[in-house]
């Protein structure tokens, strides 16, 4: 799935394998998947953890990133995930 992650002031994360995101919610963290159901909700402060697939030859393997942020809004739709973080 396309990830992409934004502030006003740049763009902090951008990728196209992604396998899966979680985030901070209102209620708690969540996660959301490849294929995941439509989705608008708002972020709290926290860490975002992103899972993605790394192809090394006839190998996949899974990648941790993380990110810290303030807040926010994210949209699912459509095997994208958008995150206007503050």
């Amino acid at each position: 799935m396309k990830l992409e992650i934004i502030t006003p002031d740049q763009t902090i994360y951008s990728g196209d394998q992604v396998h899966l995101v979680q985030l901070p919610g209102t209620s708690g963290s969540f996660e959301v998947m490849e294929h995941h159901a439509p989705l608008i909700t708002i972020l709290k402060k926290g860490r975002v953890k992103v899972v993605e697939k790394q192809a090394e030859g006839n190998k996949a393997s899974m990648v941790e990133k993380f990110f810290e942020i303030n807040g926010g809004v994210i949209e699912v739709l459509n095997n994208r995930v958008l995150v206007l973080a503050e």
